[in-house]
């Protein structure tokens, strides 16, 4: 526990922008602050990060800022700090609290407790302690003696969230664990996952005891929901499978050349106020939470206003195993443990490519101390293919350019799995989130020979179980203010008839509004468009409002029963948009308090049952999309990425194509295998057939459809 001294000297803070994340002056500050408010108690630090400020402040502030008017005179919103942490009385007994600290003055300024049957998300002492106590425990002891194990064997404990409890139990906070066996091995990366043991050890987390251990099913198809149907020799089918290069079984590729990005002239962002990145036309500042990790605010492109705010709010991982206690293996990785807390310090030439900007993190650990986690967001440019092309076939002459993007990037590593997440901007006006999920699947233990339907068998005595990864996404909309509709587009037929649809090839575009706050799902039948729209704003040329669109993914949603805890734990897992009116710090699809709910409490779906008034106002965007895992034998030991893509696009929001104006640059290091030449230069100035001569006019024999296409001058046709 921290000590519990008098004040310290509070620091000057230097005047930062309402955006930024605090600095390890300002954590320090509000963890004094708490100390100071709380000096009868002990503290446990769970989070200290920046208060966004409510948005009718910050928004004129902002606006401010892009009319070039701020001075020192311009009122700033208060530069607070949100402090969420336990007070521990003699008892043991924890207390959820929250406090705001404004840190101009060093002061405490708000409290909140927490909902009785709230739990805030594990800390990293938490899962440490939870090794600890394992190891201590000697109900833990006796049961892995149970199972005989040669002295080859260590034993490796991943550490989990407890899901939704059991309705018996009525301590207040609990950690889980899945218990491996690991052969021993000088090299510490040897891969434990391919020993999975039968049991799962529950930690009252505030005694810090084992209270109790879970046996698990190991049986097959044949044995249904039974228990006890394994050989006494648990681990004797089980293979070790490694993936780390030094201890592969079989040899790396030697034909594998280098592909090297390089910017010699370096890359065309700047960063400046470590937040604000600038880029082409765009104009962005990059926040950081440790729930979210990077945050996009305040995004312009070429001036306009495009976004307020654009998160990850949630993502939650339910397993469809019905044996028990398997129904409490579901972990919501935002809520339960925090993407920001969970996110890898990135390798420069690994995880991201070319000329890179790093951004680092302020956390503090359970005393409140902070530190600074190197390199947690990474941002650099990359090359996605053709952007947009034509070749006019009646000259041969092709114009073309690449599309490049600007990549924000994380990457969070959760015991077996990592997520990789971008937000990436195009030169067009479009951003993507994009989730990539790879790292090792979970897997339990089987019996010998036989197989399960809920999982594959990915090596012998490894079942990797079924599951789900679903995840939100919050879309906060300024698309030419904040004033906007929410409208669905969707494209039907029309029936044959000789009044409007003589020949049947007729079709209609149905469109519309969104008047109430609402929950809509994809329909790729009638491929359903959803349009944030500035109906007050119309577009010159095509006489329809100004708007950004997007098609909601028809993957699959919550396969869990409606009236199980698992599903009403997560609700926002039930459609793939919901729409709703902004309210200040209603930021997490499944609520505030994931960890250990049995019911989504705050999330989107109470949001949805006010039934308010969204057409014309401040709204807000949630988008659901999932991957049903039922994992393969390539998924072992390490599972290639599954990538999902959401794609955010103009939609009458330009009067012409945005990307008109980029160059066509041609690669000067591209050539053609088995020649001597170098490419052609078939970006602005050459030809995709034939080959250019020094006066620049094309050579080479044209294509067989371009046979005999010209151009005929008016006058020969009007008779001249």
């Amino acid at each position: 526990m921290p000590s519990l001294n008098g004040a310290a000297t509070v620091p000057k803070v230097a005047t930062r922008h309402p955006l930024e994340q605090l600095s390890v002056d300002e954590v320090e500050i509000a963890r004094q602050a708490v100390l100071d408010a709380r000096k009868t108690f002990g503290v446990l630090f769970r989070n200290i990060y920046a208060v966004e400020p409510a948005k009718a402040q910050l928004v004129k502030f902002l606006n401010a800022e892009h009319a070039g008017t701020l001075s020192p005179d311009t009122p700033r919103p208060p530069r607070q700090a949100r402090v969420q942490y336990d007070t521990i009385s003699e008892d043991r007994s924890h207390e959820l609290l929250e406090s705001i600290v404004d840190l101009t003055s060093g002061k405490e300024v708000e409290l909140r407790k927490a909902p009785t049957v709230a739990q805030t998300a594990l800390i990293k002492d938490e899962f440490v302690e939870f090794t600890e106590v394992c190891v201590k425990s000697e109900k833990f002891k006796q049961a892995i003696q149970e199972f005989n194990l040669d002295d080859k064997y260590e034993i490796a404990i991943d550490p989990w969230p407890c899901g939704g409890p059991n309705p018996d139990d009525v301590e207040p906070r609990y950690t889980q664990g899945l218990i491996y066996a690991k052969l021993k091995h000088e090299n510490p990366d040897t891969n434990h996952y391919g020993f999975p043991l039968p049991i799962i050890p529950v930690m009252d987390t505030f005694k810090k005891e084992i209270i109790r251990i879970d046996r698990l099913a190991t049986g097959g198809t044949e044995d249904g929901l039974a228990y006890g149907t394994g050989p006494k020799d648990i681990l004797g089918h089980c293979k070790p499978v490694e993936y780390v290069p030094e201890l592969l079984d079989t040899p790396l590729r030697t034909d594998l050349k280098p592909l090297n990005v390089s910017q010699p002239d370096g890359p065309s962002f700047t960063v400046s106020d470590d937040s604000l990145i600038e880029w082409q036309k765009w104009r962005f500042r990059v926040g950081f939470t440790p729930r979210e990790c990077a945050v996009l605010h305040d995004v312009h492109y070429d001036g306009r206003s495009v976004l307020y705010r654009l998160s990850l709010s949630e993502m939650t991982v339910p397993y469809g195993d019905p044996r028990p206690p398997f129904h409490r293996k579901q972990a919501f990785d935002f809520g339960d443990v925090g993407a920001g807390r969970a996110a890898n310090n990135l390798e420069l030439g690994c995880d991201c490519l070319g000329v890179i900007k790093y951004l680092d993190a302020v956390l503090v650990d359970s005393e409140g101390k902070p530190s600074v986690s190197k390199n947690v967001v990474c941002i650099h440019e990359q090359d996605n293919g053709i952007g947009w092309k034509h070749t006019n076939f009646r000259t041969n002459r092709a114009v073309v350019t690449r599309s490049r993007e600007l990549v924000v990037q994380f990457i969070i590593t959760l015991a077996n799995y990592e997520y990789i997440f971008a937000y990436k901007l195009d030169q067009a006006g479009g951003i993507t989130v994009e989730t990539r999920a790879t790292g090792m699947v979970s897997v339990v233990n089987i019996d010998p020979g036989k197989t399960s339907p809920w999982g594959n068998v990915v090596s012998p005595g490894a079942l990797a179980q079924n599951h789900q990864h679903i995840f939100a996404i919050r879309v906060d909309p300024a698309i030419d203010g904040h004033e906007n509709t929410i409208i669905t587009e969707e494209s039907l037929p029309i029936p044959m008839n000789p009044k409007t649809n003589p020949w049947g090839n007729g079709y209609e575009i149905v469109r519309k509004p969104v008047t109430k706050s609402t929950a809509i799902h994809a329909s790729p039948f009638t491929n359903l468009n959803v349009k944030i729209a500035n109906t007050n704003k119309i577009n010159p040329i095509s006489q329809r409002p100004v708007a950004y669109k997007f098609t909601p993914m028809p993957t699959q949603l919550m396969l869990a029963d409606p009236q199980s805890i698992v599903a009403k734990r997560a609700a926002f897992a039930q459609h793939h948009v919901w729409v709703t009116k902004y309210k200040d710090e209603e930021l997490f699809a499944a609520g505030e308090f994931t960890n250990q709910s049995q019911l989504e409490i705050g999330g989107v779906a109470d949001a949805v049952a006010r039934n308010e008034d969204v057409e014309n106002n401040d709204v807000v965007v949630w988008n659901v999309f999932g991957l049903t895992h039922n994992p393969r034998v390539e998924d072992w030991p390490v599972m290639p990425v599954e990538i999902h893509q959401f794609h955010l696009r103009p939609a009458d929001f330009f009067d012409r194509n945005p990307a008109l104006d980029v160059p066509g640059q041609k690669n000067i290091s591209s050539v053609e295998v088995g020649r001597n030449g170098s490419a052609a230069d078939c970006c602005h100035n050459g030809a995709t057939n034939g080959t250019e001569s020094a006066n620049g006019t094309v050579q080479g024999e044209p294509t067989s459809h371009r046979q005999g296409s010209v151009a005929v001058p008016v006058e020969q046709l009007n008779g001249h």
